[in-house]
């Protein structure tokens, strides 16, 4: 199976890789167009700031070459972000895959803390991404913007406020939380992607 992880300006793009070499994959991280079109699957990970981000991915035109993509397409954290129309995160359109904006979390007391860090609770799950999956499974978390539950959410967290963990729009995937930071948990949602 040829499996990419897209290659730019962000971070967790190897310890991805590392994840996947735990279920016998070894994936092609690149930058290239023509690579990223002849892979099975595509992996968009990110930990970043938004608003650089998107300017980095429009330098070459990423930015428009993503939301065209036709393969499963698996967003993480920043990459799912970046999915959305718009972020509050530097007030910057993204790449609209979801038709849905990002929003800072706003704490209402002082037991809450944001960033969002560290392990929490996936439910509502509904797709082949959760596949074997039962309810309250722990996913990691490290975020301090969110995206609210709408048409596209496959799996809701509680933090502040019920958000979205998980969306899916056709070909597009996407989650919240880290994957390759969740144990078997995340191993499992990985396996799930390749075998979509």
């Amino acid at each position: 199976m040829n499996i990419a992880i897209i290659k730019y300006n962000a971070g967790n793009i190897y310890s991805v890789a590392c994840a996947l070499k735990r279920l016998g994959i070894e994936a092609n991280i690149t930058s290239d167009k023509e690579q990223l079109l002849k892979a099975d699957k595509i992996i968009f990970p990110g930990v970043g700031e938004a608003a650089m981000t998107m300017q980095h991915l429009a330098t070459n035109g990423m930015d428009v070459f993503i939301k065209e993509l036709k393969q499963p397409v698996l967003g993480i954290c920043l990459g799912m972000q970046l999915m959305c129309s718009y972020s509050e995160e530097g007030n910057v359109n993204c790449l609209g895959v979801f038709d849905v904006e990002v929003k800072k979390f706003s704490p209402t007391s002082a037991q809450e803390k944001v960033p969002h860090m560290g392990w929490n609770t996936l439910n509502n799950t509904r797709s082949n991404l959760f596949k074997g999956f039962t309810q309250n499974e722990y996913v990691y978390f490290v975020h301090s913007y969110y995206v609210p539950i709408n048409e596209f959410t496959i799996a809701e967290t509680s933090y502040i406020h019920p958000f979205s963990a998980a969306m899916q729009k056709n070909n597009f995937y996407a989650t919240q939380f880290h994957p390759e930071k969740s144990g078997s948990v995340g191993e499992r949602i990985l396996q799930n992607f390749l075998n979509l």
